[in-house]
Formats: C-alpha cells, sequence, structure tokens
C-alpha cells in the first residue's frame, strides 16, 4: 500500500508540472503585459494559472518521498524540468523559468524536508518546506519567465496562493502518513 500511494503521488507530481506550465500558457484572463502568463483571481489574488496546481506539487512531493524515499524525488525533479518546455508551447522563457525553478525551489524543497522527516518532525517539515520551496520557486519562475515587470506583479499573489493550495493536501497527507505508520506497527 504505502508503495502504491508513493507512485500515485509521484504521478500525480509529475502531472502537475507538466499541468502547471500547460496552465500559464492557456488558462484563464489573457496576459496583461506582451510575454506575460494567463492569469487566475482566487481569494482576491491574481497569480499566472499554474498557481493552481504549483502549491499541490510541494504535497504530492512530499507524500511521494515519504512512501518511496528521496532518490525518486530528484529523477521526478528531473523529468519535471523536461517536461516544462513541451507544455509552455515552445515558449523558451516560461519553460526555462519553470525548469529553473522546479530544479532549484524543489531542491530547496527537498533539502528542508529530508533532514527533517529523518528526526521525525513530519508536520514541521511539511510547512517549512513548501514556504520555502513556495517562495524560491515563485522568485526563479516569475524573474525568468517575466522579468520585473512579472516578478513585481505576481510575486506576493503567487505566493500566498501557493501556499494556500497545499493546505487540502496537507489534510490528506498527514493522516495518509498516520494510517501508514499504524500498519506499519500492527505488521511488525
Amino acid at each position: 500500500m504505502k508503495r502504491t500511494i508513493g507512485f500515485a503521488c509521484l504521478a500525480g507530481f509529475i502531472a502537475v508540472i507538466y499541468l502547471a506550465n500547460y496552465a500559464i500558457s492557456n488558462w484563464g484572463a489573457a496576459p496583461s503585459f506582451p510575454g506575460g502568463p494567463h492569469t487566475v483571481t482566487l481569494l482576491g489574488l491574481t497569480a499566472p494559472s499554474g498557481v493552481l496546481f504549483v502549491g499541490l506539487g510541494f504535497s504530492l512531493r512530499d507524500g511521494a518521498q515519504m512512501a518511496l524515499g528521496k532518490w525518486w524525488i530528484l529523477a521526478a525533479i528531473s523529468v519535471g524540468a523536461i517536461l516544462a518546455y513541451f507544455a509552455t508551447s515552445g515558449s523558451v522563457k516560461i519553460a526555462l523559468g519553470s525548469a529553473l525553478a522546479l530544479l532549484i525551489g524543489e531542491t530547496a524543497d527537498w533539502s528542508a524536508y529530508t533532514p527533517m522527516v529523518e528526526r521525525g518532525k513530519v508536520t514541521g517539515a511539511i510547512v517549512l518546506s513548501n514556504t520555502i520551496g513556495a517562495a524560491i520557486d515563485t522568485t526563479v519562475f516569475l524573474a525568468v519567465a517575466f522579468g520585473w515587470v512579472g516578478f513585481t506583479t505576481f510575486f506576493w499573489p503567487q505566493f500566498w496562493l501557493k501556499l494556500i493550495v497545499t493546505i487540502p493536501a496537507l489534510l490528506i497527507v498527514i493522516p495518509t502518513r498516520t494510517v501508514i505508520r499504524r500498519r506499519a506497527l500492527v505488521n511488525a
């Protein structure tokens, strides 16, 4: 069961990367400046439409790592970075911004998450790593893909929406982890 959940989270993580990049180029309100992203407005915050998926990606990554181990995640980050280009309708700036944000942001998330989980501090690891990942991912992506205009326009809305989108995932990951641990104790 643990591996099944892990592979489902891993597949979801990779799918979310593709969907986030596709959404930026195709879903939501038309770009507000030349070369800008399609946007969505949630809770009064307007951000690139990929935010609908990226926050969920952080939690799926955490769930996959809990079930499969840390090395599977590094492979998935690499696959996701390659998929970014194909999902953005060939926009080199968006694909490069996404790939760099994924590589840097998710690696930072992974680096914060891993030592805390290994010490048994799962909830703290999820909250801290998602916050670090959201800040770095947002900064790198917006700066590379859309320059200063995109960064100053969308940083705070995108950062907060990424964190808000992780809340439902946390409500699934934490109880799932509890079930996995209880089954492991029963089977031991």
